[in-house]
């Protein structure tokens, strides 16, 4: 038996999330926060207490005082790296806390 509609799952993937927005917002929202962990780090991740998103902004709470001033004074590649990294412009800004 011959199937005249197949496509392919990458196919399918982009046609659910087209349907769906918000879901993908979410994945991704997910895959920065997932990012954040492999690109900076482990020593980063481990003085990272909270990491979240919220409207498009990147919200990072750590432990050091040190480790936070200098991730602020390099938060705009941070930034570009993230969204890079998500294949998207998913965040417009962070906050480090």
């Amino acid at each position: 038996m011959k199937r005249t509609n197949a496509q392919s799952i990458s196919e399918l993937l982009q046609d659910f999330y087209k349907e769906n927005p918000a879901l993908r917002q979410k994945i991704l929202e997910i895959r920065i926060q997932r990012a954040w962990g492999e690109m900076l780090g482990p020593m980063i991740m481990q003085s990272t207490r909270d990491i979240y998103v919220k409207n498009g902004v990147l919200y990072v709470f750590l432990k050091s005082s040190v480790l936070r001033s200098e991730l602020i004074l390099n938060k705009e590649r941070i930034l570009k790296s993230l969204n890079e990294y998500a294949e998207a412009n998913v965040i417009q800004d962070i906050v480090i806390r």
